[in-house]
């Protein structure tokens, strides 16, 4: 009777051992307990609102008015996906959706409508080979996703589906950025990717996550070959960020032989916070630094002659954020440069000016008056930016910015705009008439971003 009692004791010992080691498994949550609301391209929200056992909801608007020094007659913005009318009133984004969860099975879906719904779907042209239309059947969806969880040391999340990229640091969310206009190193990297993903979490401060991918901020592939890529993201501790995403892809329509490679390295660091409930209460730094190139079908990635131009990509931004009165208001100012030969990457100016794949020579494009995207075209462009916001709670953010671009070719919209000598699309095009595109372009923009 005594040995049965031992082994009672003993077998529910064991067993509370075994339910300890699975709740603490299932407990076990990335980058717990660390203040993450400062970093740039992050939710600076603290808690969630519209939360139940199985939903949580997210509802963002994107409001703005941008003035333009350059003040075109159609109020046009050119190479900009935040962006899309000058001198009005627009609604950039109204999304809506939210997280579903049961039993370690999750989706996430998020609607977008706006401006936003035409701009970024205009420079995936993917949507060219084949039918059905893929610019206009996810025009009106920004996040569309469906996995599961696996209880494996900090988790293993596997989704598939349309999710937000992480190349150029920036979010896709104006309401998780320092900065409204991105700064060229974001705006010209993507900002979807359609596919699979896996998220290892092996340690709370570490994610590793791999993508097999359509392609390069496409819908669809360009050729057979499929993107591949991954993130690694590492968080030593709450006031340090280290990250890096990496991809490769054949991302030429009809030159299966053109490889594409891709390296987006970003540091975050907030290097001051006090608990002071007046003057300064953090202040922190991001620098992202790019490297990039095309080889084969050619073009040739560095060093490259009149026969086999160079096409390679090579950008950095730095932003710096300081946060005054319990984090209620914030000043940021910064910028970055870009290079990219051949212009392959580069965001095509809106209207008349934009180009057209050329069904007979892919490297080539048509159109009116397109703008020239051929191996060994120059691009070079840097930007400056300053705002300062206004943060009443965790989920308004009021920003006024002034922004200053310049490209070593002219690409922004000048006085005569890019569309009709009128401005108006239903106006004919005379033949001596051009868009009206400048080097140099200076604006200020009034953001209202909410997000619940």
């Amino acid at each position: 009777m005594h040995n049965m009692k031992k082994a009672i004791l003993f077998f529910c010992a064991i067993s509370t051992v075994k339910a300890v080691a699975q709740d603490s498994t299932i407990n076990k949550v990335p980058f717990d307990n660390m203040d993450m609301t400062w970093q740039n391209g992050s939710d600076r929200r603290t808690s969630q609102v519209l939360q139940t056992k199985y939903f949580t909801g997210s509802v963002m608007l994107d409001a703005n008015y941008t003035y333009s020094f350059n003040n075109p007659i159609d109020n046009t913005v050119v190479g900009s996906t935040a962006l899309a009318r000058n001198n009005e009133m627009e609604v950039s984004a109204a999304a809506i959706g939210g997280d579903f969860n049961y039993d370690n099975a999750h989706a996430r879906i998020m609607t977008q409508f706006g401006t936003r719904s035409t701009l970024v779907p205009r420079n995936d042209y993917s949507v060219y080979r084949g039918q059905y239309d893929l610019a206009s059947v996810y025009r009106y969806i920004s996040e569309a996703y469906a996995g599961y969880h696996f209880n494996v040391w900090y988790g293993i999340n596997v989704d598939a589906g349309m999710f937000m990229s992480y190349i150029g640091l920036n979010s896709y969310y104006q309401v998780e950025n320092w900065e409204y206009q991105a700064s060229f190193t974001s705006d010209n990297t993507p900002w979807f990717f359609n596919g699979l993903r896996v998220q290892i979490f092996p340690t709370k401060n570490l994610k590793i996550e791999p993508w097999i991918i359509n392609g390069w901020q496409s819908y669809g592939k360009f050729n057979t070959m499929p993107g591949f890529g991954a993130n690694i993201t590492w968080c030593p501790n709450e006031n340090l960020k280290l990250l890096t995403n990496d991809y490769y892809g054949s991302d030429a329509a009809m030159i299966p032989d053109r490889k594409r490679f891709h390296s987006d390295n970003s540091l975050l660091v907030r290097y001051y916070k006090s608990m002071a409930t007046k003057g300064i209460s953090q202040m922190a730094f991001s620098l992202t630094g790019d490297i990039g190139f095309e080889n084969g079908g050619g073009v040739k990635a560095f060093n490259g002659d009149s026969a086999t131009p160079s096409q390679y990509f090579l950008s950095a931004m730095f932003y710096n954020r300081i946060w005054f009165h319990k984090n209620k208001f914030a000043w940021t100012i910064g910028g970055g440069v870009m290079t990219n030969p051949g212009r392959y990457l580069v965001l095509y100016p809106t209207g008349d000016a934009s180009p057209l794949p050329n069904p007979y020579n892919p490297t080539q494009t048509i159109g009116t008056h397109p703008f020239s995207a051929n191996p060994g075209d120059q691009f070079k462009g840097w930007d400056c930016s300053t705002n300062f916001d206004w943060m009443p709670n965790q989920s308004l953010t009021v920003r006024i910015e002034y922004v200053h671009r310049h490209a070593n070719v002219p690409y922004f919209a000048g006085r005569g705009g890019v569309t009709s000598p009128t401005g108006y699309t239903t106006t004919p095009l005379p033949a001596s008439w051009a868009p009206d595109l400048v080097k140099t372009e200076d604006r200020l923009i009034f953001a209202i971003l909410f997000r619940l």
